[in-house]
């Protein structure tokens, strides 16, 4: 089963595919599941998470109401939607530096001793098809970035690496889209380099989030991208340094993570400048296929 975000004829829904079939899930879960539920919060991953909505429970009834034939009235065509992020409005979006090893070396730099993590700002959360943007004054090169990003489902604090499993609702894809070469300034002057990660349409997401009981092993997925259906950066996330516990125990250490905030990993060695006109195509297994076309701001 895998879950998006999108518009529905103008107005906003959480989707859900399952057996290649993509479905209303808000509106399921409004006549099925808690029939007293809001539309604000039917219509919202990241009210659904604080509302403990989506329980592992709630699957397997939706498994059952789709075996049974009972979900053929809630049907939908994606071809007719407009994606959105995955979480339209999570609380926070952090992301890993440096946590693939031959993306250390590729960079010149380092495998770091813990986690890097830098944030990036919500207002560059963009979904599946939409366009990645380039400013104007923007001259210099624009890379790409696949990766395995972590969706929180609960509040988070203090989390052993032997508990975090219990905090994560499940998977999806993010491009950290970088302005290397200012990022390179900022780290040359001892700046944060999170402007540099945060244009508006900077972190393409989705286009679905897996549930983590979908997902068997989240360190033995295929992750790669395409750029004009050219092959950029094809790895495993195998080759991780920092596992998922590792990081959720790293950085609710230092923070309190919250439902729906989302955990971007890190990317593998492959990383490549776009442009005006590419089609970027990030993938990872068992997720999917996030599509961005490249323009540059009028």
């Amino acid at each position: 089963m895998k879950i998006f975000s999108c518009l529905l004829k103008g107005k906003p829904i959480v989707g859900i595919r399952i057996s290649e079939k993509s479905f209303n899930l808000s509106k399921i879960l409004q006549s099925h599941i808690a029939p007293k539920l809001p539309d604000a919060v039917a219509s919202d991953l990241k009210s659904l998470l604080e509302n403990g909505i989506l329980a592992p429970t709630v699957f397997a009834k939706l498994d059952k109401l789709f075996k049974a034939g009972k979900l053929s009235k809630y049907a939908i065509s994606e071809k007719s939607v407009k994606y959105l992020p995955p979480v339209k409005n999570p609380s926070k979006i952090i992301a890993l530096g440096r946590n693939y090893a031959a993306h250390a070396k590729e960079g010149g730099l380092p495998v770091p001793d813990e986690p890097i993590i830098f944030d990036k700002l919500v207002s560059s959360l963009i979904g599946h098809k939409e366009n990645i943007v380039i400013p104007r004054w923007v001259k210099t090169r624009i890379d790409h970035e696949v990766e395995l990003a972590v969706v929180i489902g609960k509040k988070a604090k203090y989390v052993t690496a032997e508990k975090a499993y219990d905090y994560v609702f499940g998977y999806t894809i993010v491009n950290d889209i970088s302005a290397r070469d200012m990022q390179t300034d900022d780290l040359e002057k001892s700046l944060p380099w999170m402007r540099s990660k945060s244009f508006d349409t900077f972190t393409p997401a989705g286009p679905y989030v897996v549930p983590k009981q979908f997902i068997t092993d989240p360190h033995k997925l295929v992750i790669s991208l395409s750029v004009n259906k050219e092959v950029r950066q094809n790895s495993m996330t195998s080759y991780l340094i920092f596992s998922i516990p590792q990081v959720i125990e790293f950085i609710t250490k230092h923070f309190t993570l919250l439902p729906g905030d989302i955990i971007s990993t890190g990317t593998p060695e492959g990383i490549s400048s776009i442009k005006e006109g590419d089609l970027v195509e990030a993938t990872v297994g068992g997720i999917g296929t996030l599509i961005n076309p490249v323009v540059r701001e009028k």
